[in-house]
């Protein structure tokens, strides 16, 4: 980190964003069982001109307390798969290896574009699948293994584009497996965690975190993910696919203006 972009990083001014960030990323990460990057990083990007790669690894460091406070919140109503969970953790933490390992082989343009098309395909069939507040997650092994290809899919993702494993792993659970929306929320809160931990270690030996803005993020957050977890319970299953639409529609615009943007580079 450059002079200018420290000083950029410090003061008043920062940390009244970091501020903001985090209060803004609490409560969409309890909304939706998010993990907040997509809010985090480009504000990081744009407000402060974080590096690309500085801001994922922050956004990631920060993400773990978010997420543990959305478990506790969710697990209160139990709606939180445990089981499930930890089987879609240990696939995404091997996926996010694989993925990593791919990323200099395949074009970023093409997989952006690919991500685009899912979402849009996901955004339709929330409208046309409404889950049911009282269904359960039943795990046989013929579901387990399926946790664990969604668990690979994620973290595969996660290391190749950087997309955070709750806009992949709410929907599916959702729409593939028939759990409640609340359930795959929770559920995905507590897979992120052991994924986020095993990301902010690789960032933390490469310093790509900074550590006083995840913090700050982290704290500020913490204050408002259980307020949107509330919010979750209040409203019905419909308003809350509206909603999540919703959002996966402004990252699916994040993500095709970026591959607009790779594409003109090349």
């Amino acid at each position: 980190m450059n002079d200018v972009a420290a000083e950029l990083h410090r003061g008043p001014r920062a940390y009244a964003a970091f501020i903001g960030i985090g209060l803004l990323a609490g409560l969409l990460s309890g909304l939706f069982g998010v993990g907040g990057g997509t809010v985090i990083v480009p504000l990081l990007v744009l407000l402060l001109q974080f590096d690309q790669r500085l801001a994922a690894g922050t956004s990631l460091a920060a993400i773990v307390p978010t997420a543990s406070v959305g478990v506790i919140s969710y697990a209160v109503s139990g709606s939180v798969a445990w089981i499930p969970a930890l089987i879609l953790a240990a696939g995404a933490v091997v996926g996010a290896q694989i993925g990593t390992r791919l990323l200099p082989r395949i074009s970023q343009t093409a997989l952006r574009w690919g991500f685009v098309g899912f979402l849009v395909l996901v955004i339709v069939t929330l409208f046309l699948v409404i889950p049911s507040r009282d269904a359960t997650f039943d795990l046989t092994l013929l579901s387990g293994l399926a946790l664990v290809g969604v668990g690979l899919g994620t973290g595969v993702l996660a290391g190749l584009i950087g997309v955070g494993g709750g806009v992949i792993v709410v929907p599916v659970l959702m729409l593939a497996f028939g759990t409640s929306d609340l359930v795959a929320k929770g559920t995905s809160l507590l897979m992120m965690i052991p994924t986020a931990v095993s990301g902010t270690i690789g960032n933390l030996r490469t310093r790509n975190v900074d550590l006083r803005a995840a913090v700050l993020i982290g704290v500020s957050a913490c204050t408002t993910t259980a307020l949107g977890a509330w919010i979750a319970t209040l409203i019905d299953p419909t308003a809350g696919n509206i909603l999540f639409a919703a959002y996966l529609v402004v990252i699916a615009v994040q993500m095709a203006l970026k591959a607009i943007r790779g594409r003109r580079k090349a």
